[in-house]
């Protein structure tokens, strides 16, 4: 196991950690999908991420037990220079069922939500510095519940942690811009902002720069396209993509993963981006992004092929939970 303490750009996500099924169209390693063989290859993923250098640990509430796995590595291990996120507003349905067939989370962006989530999430603090409203949306009324960001503006002043929100779909340009000139008492509320940006969704580009030249942090999730920047079948509209990013793999002597996470962080360069990695053998793959760099020529042909909006999220909407 490595002993790299050099900090990175990279973060752990708990997303497929922490329950037996998430929606990404590529298959994990684990066999056995009881609590136990999760909880084992979770704190196994966290000890190789803190070993390589990541500091930067993400979790939720609707992640099924990710959460609880990452306050207990947390609280065994003692690290004092991790910085741990968390988020508010999704309770996970599914308690641990393979193929479940209804919703496995439900959003609920209430005050009374919030109290009860938080009153589990404080409980990583001192290391917990980052908390957000999970998928913030206009539909919600989350930007616009006065006693809710009231009662998140108190946390912020009371404990000390950045306050974010996260974003998915169509219109996360919208949402984020809206979210900035969010105030309570006058203040600024949102710190942090995690967004799904990757190779085919670009549409944020510009305001996420607007967002870290204001000092802000911004984190990116969903960074492969739950699995889809990986040669597929089922995508060959995305074959001149495939063909690229095949080249790009021989060309730098890594996989494809590395190849997507490096356009992130070279054309927007945010102040952490997700591996979603669900083992340690997915993680060391990821974090090979950080031995290159791409070319102006290259970055601008992954600029060239993005999606609309629309377009990526109805195609996302219908990858299925596994």
């Amino acid at each position: 196991m490595s002993t790299n303490k050099t900090i990175t750009k990279i973060g752990l996500g708990l997303a497929a950690l922490g329950r037996p099924e998430y929606i990404n169209i590529r298959s994990g390693s684990i066999v056995d999908k009881s609590e136990e063989a999760f909880k084992s290859n979770a704190l196994s993923v966290l000890d190789e991420a803190y070993n390589f250098g990541v500091r930067y640990f993400d979790s939720a509430p609707s992640y099924g037990k990710g959460e609880a796995f990452l306050e207990a590595w947390n609280t065994a291990r003692k690290h004092k220079d991790v910085i741990l996120g968390t988020k508010w507003g999704y309770t996970y349905l599914a308690n641990w069922k393979l193929g479940f067939k209804g919703q496995h989370e439900v959003k609920e962006h209430s005050l009374t939500k919030l109290l009860e989530q938080w009153g589990t999430s404080k409980n990583m603090f001192p290391e917990l510095k980052i908390y957000q409203v999970h998928s913030a949306t206009f539909e919600s009324g989350i930007l616009e519940n006065k006693e809710v960001l009231k009662r998140l503006y108190s946390i912020k002043k009371e404990i000390g942690l950045q306050i974010g929100i996260t974003t998915s779909g169509a219109n996360q340009k919208e949402v984020i811009e809206t979210a900035l000139k969010v105030q309570v008492d006058g203040e600024l509320l949102f710190d942090s902002f995690q967004v799904t940006y990757n190779i085919f969704e670009q549409s944020t580009l510009l305001v996420l720069k607007k967002v870290l030249q204001q000092g802000k942090s911004v984190i990116i999730k969903e960074a492969l396209a739950n699995g889809r920047v990986f040669k597929n079948e089922n995508f060959q509209h995305y074959g001149v993509f495939y063909k690229k990013l095949s080249e790009l793999s021989q060309k730098y002597q890594v996989g494809e993963d590395a190849i997507a996470l490096r356009f992130i962080i070279d054309s927007l360069q945010p102040t952490y981006v997700l591996s979603g990695a669900s083992n340690t053998n997915q993680l060391k793959l990821n974090l090979k992004a950080l031995d290159f760099n791409l070319t102006e020529q290259e970055l601008d042909f992954f600029k060239s092929i993005k999606e609309s909006p629309k377009k990526y999220w109805e195609e996302r909407s219908l990858l299925s939970w596994n």
